[in-house]
């Protein structure tokens, strides 16, 4: 399969293309580059789940694969829709039985530079994450057990299993599960944006309102919350958006110092993963911007401004990663 190649040559580039700057280039904007990292292309990986070719081309699988849901019909790749920016582009999810959530859905991309998941971080890896949507009533709404009793009736899925698990007596399993559908996550990464290939040193990948938004978003204090490769520092802020009653982590917690709070987004790939905001109420970026401003920073940014941020914000859509549509048994 193509991503099988893919993916493990680019552990090889990544190295190379990690490079500094050259002393001698300069466009005078070198103490802003300096206070970003560009996006590796793998994020971390977990002791208890190398990443194999055998548990990527199962997960690969098991995303598309839409008999793990009590209707049939849904899939992961129903919310998170490759053709999408990975998530479905409209304000709030629609699952079971055309029920829709109280959140939007977020992006997968890059999900494994996450130091959570989920709107409030009730999960802490992406493992964790797997099985949530499979089980909730109002999104896949499938016990685990018989999504486990379902694969296991397809003699291609106990092969699948069993070599991407060989040492389980019993592969097919709900840990091995939540596994695979995290190890094909860890591989939907977005490197070598324009942002990205100017960190690396090439100065004329952006151009001069790109560089201004660039300088206002951390003038602004847009990379307090916004940082790392991932743009985001996976903690929880306090944010009410324009027509959201949602508590936010409160639901996890129970603390009232989290009532309202949020874990900051990434911002990859935003330009291309509308609407915004929890309750996705928020169609426009430009809008976000204003919002955020306002809410987070409070600022009122004038309309330059807000133009010149959100050019900076489509700088950071990178290459969408190389997967196959699997024949499903």
């Amino acid at each position: 399969m193509q991503h099988k190649t893919s993916w493990i040559a680019a552990i090889g580039a990544s190295a190379l293309l990690g490079v500094s700057l050259s002393a001698s280039a300069d466009d005078g904007f070198a103490d802003y580059r300096e206070r970003f990292e560009p996006l590796p292309h793998f994020p971390p990986i977990p002791a208890d789940n190398s990443l194999t070719e055998e548990k990527v081309e199962l997960g690969n699988m098991l995303f598309f694969e839409p008999r793990i849901s009590a209707s049939g019909v849904i899939s992961c790749a129903t919310c998170h829709n490759p053709a999408l920016g990975w998530s479905d582009r409209i304000p709030r999810a629609t699952g079971h039985d055309g029920q829709i959530g109280e959140r939007n859905t977020p992006t997968v991309l890059n999900s494994g530079f996450l130091e959570s998941q989920f709107w409030d971080g009730r999960e802490p890896d992406l493992e964790g994450q797997a099985l949530g949507p499979i089980e909730a009533d109002i999104e896949m709404a499938m016990q685990l057990e018989h999504a486990i009793e379902r694969l296991t009736e397809f003699s291609l899925y106990q092969e699948k299993f069993a070599a991407a698990y060989p040492d389980d007596e019993d592969p097919i399993s709900t840990d091995n599960l939540a596994k695979a559908l995290a190890s094909f996550q860890r591989t939907l990464n977005t490197p070598n944006s324009p942002f990205d290939r100017y960190l690396r040193g090439d100065l004329d990948a952006l151009d001069e309102q790109e560089k201004r938004g660039m300088v206002a978003f951390v003038d602004n204090g847009c990379a307090a919350c916004h940082s790392g490769p991932a743009f985001t520092d996976s903690n929880f802020h306090r944010i009410q958006v324009p027509g959201s009653t949602d508590v936010g982590r409160y639901e996890v917690t129970g603390e009232e110092r989290d009532m309202y709070r949020f874990r900051t987004p990434t911002l990859r790939n935003v330009g291309v993963t509308y609407p915004y905001m929890n309750n996705g109420a928020t169609a426009t970026l430009e809008e976000a911007v204003a919002i955020m401003g306002s809410e987070m920073l409070g600022r009122e940014f004038e309309v330059d401004k807000i133009d010149d941020i959100t050019a900076f914000l489509h700088t950071l859509t990178g290459e969408m990663p190389e997967f196959e549509v699997p024949a499903l048994p």
